[in-house]
């Protein structure tokens, strides 16, 4: 009996403690469950744009407008439930238009999880950058850098731009300077950048296979200079009678002003890095009857009138240089998204290519090196203190 009851006793102890060490275990494994259950919340979710380009600077009024752009059209996207029911946030980051900084702002963007981006401005910054994206496999659309290398060296699939390139920009200068300004001898000058220099080759080239006019000088200058008489008396001793030059405004305003000190009043022909109002503020008189290629607008254009009307709206000014082609590559990167159904990298790719978009600049989707189909360069002219098409 003694036997039995301590047996009995012992049987009611150790259910008992099984009875703890069972309740212990259940309450360890609910405290995991609940921390997994708050790790596996789903964030907000958000598509990232992030907008890289001059935000400060000497070229700030090119990065600006295309910011601007941005906010407008994510705005706009958001009011209406945003893309796969997830909200657009717009993140900027400034380069300056300097290669240096644009790596800086890439790494930054990138390790920002954005998933797309609009930029960069410059064609060196955007050129210094795009490496960076390209191994995080981060889709990258310009609105306005046009070195012709970008897109069709074919190094950067994942880059696309909603402006056309030097190539035809820089034939365009030449092929109007030769056929409606009739001139013989041209001084082709540029800022030794890519942009520059890249639009300058390509007007050089035009000049050269077209046989009509002679390139009388074909040379680079420093940029950020206060005093560039050297080289506008190397253009006056050239005997050129038109200068066609390849690089932005700060400089271009400088040599167009000391050119009329010394009495050289010839045909200046730049490129869209000069076809801002900034170089005729900064040029004041002197900047008249100066031509600049640049995007072809398309006044009549639905979309285009929304947008101008909306930034006025928004942000009490008219938008300043490339904000159609901002505005555009804004639609067309989140409008990618949405048809992919996700920001899976080939899926955008894809749909880019695929999937027509009614924008600023025309109905466009992007060719296979990234380039938008049906864009265009015009030629403009100062007059009376603004530009002007002429063709």
């Amino acid at each position: 009996m003694k036997a039995r009851w301590m047996m009995t006793v012992l049987g009611v102890a150790m259910a008992g403690m099984l009875a703890v060490g069972c309740g212990g275990e259940k309450k360890e494994e609910k405290k995991p469950e609940a921390a997994n259950a708050t790790a596996a919340a789903p964030a907000a979710k958000k598509v990232v744009l992030g907008v890289a380009g001059a935000q400060s600077g000497d070229l700030a009024s090119y990065g600006l407008p295309s910011l601007n752009a941005a906010k407008l059209v994510a705005k706009e996207i958001n009011a209406k439930g945003g893309i796969n029911g997830a909200q657009v946030e717009v993140m900027p980051m400034d380069d300056q238009c300097k290669p240096e900084l644009a790596t800086n702002a890439a790494t930054k963007l990138v390790s920002e999880k954005v998933t797309i981006v609009l930029g960069h401005i410059c064609s060196g910054a955007t050129k210094a950058a795009l490496p960076i994206y390209k191994d995080a496999k981060v889709i990258v659309m310009s609105p306005s850098a046009t070195s012709t290398e970008l897109t069709q060296s074919g190094n950067y699939p994942n880059f696309f731009r909603t402006i056309s390139y030097d190539l035809i920009q820089g034939k365009a200068a030449a092929e109007f300077a030769v056929n409606e300004l009739k001139v013989k001898k041209v001084a082709v000058i540029h800022d030794k950048g890519d942009y520059g220099k890249g639009f300058a080759e390509s007007a050089k080239k035009a000049l050269e296979d077209g046989k009509v006019a002679k390139v009388a000088l074909f040379e680079g200058i420093t940029p950020g200079g206060v005093d560039y008489s050297a080289i506008v008396q190397k253009i006056k001793a050239s005997g050129a009678d038109c200068v066609l030059y390849g690089g932005y405004h700060p400089e271009a305003s400088k040599i167009v002003t000391q050119m009329h000190k010394k009495g050289l009043k010839i045909a200046f022909v730049s490129d869209d890095g000069v076809k801002d109002d900034t170089f005729i503020k900064t040029a004041g008189a002197d900047a008249e009857g100066v031509y600049a290629t640049g995007p072809q607008i398309l006044a009549d254009n639905e979309v285009y009138k929304k947008a101008l009307a909306d930034h006025e709206k928004e942000f009490g000014s008219k938008p300043g240089a490339f904000f159609p082609q901002a505005y555009a590559a804004s639609q067309a990167l989140l409008n990618a998204v949405a048809k992919a159904g996700s920001t899976d990298y080939d899926k955008v790719v894809a749909a880019l290519q695929k999937e027509y978009v009614e924008t600023p600049v025309g109905k466009i989707k992007f060719d296979a090196k990234g380039d938008a189909e049906g864009v265009s360069f015009s030629v403009y002219q100062v007059k009376s203190g603004k530009y002007e098409l002429v063709k």
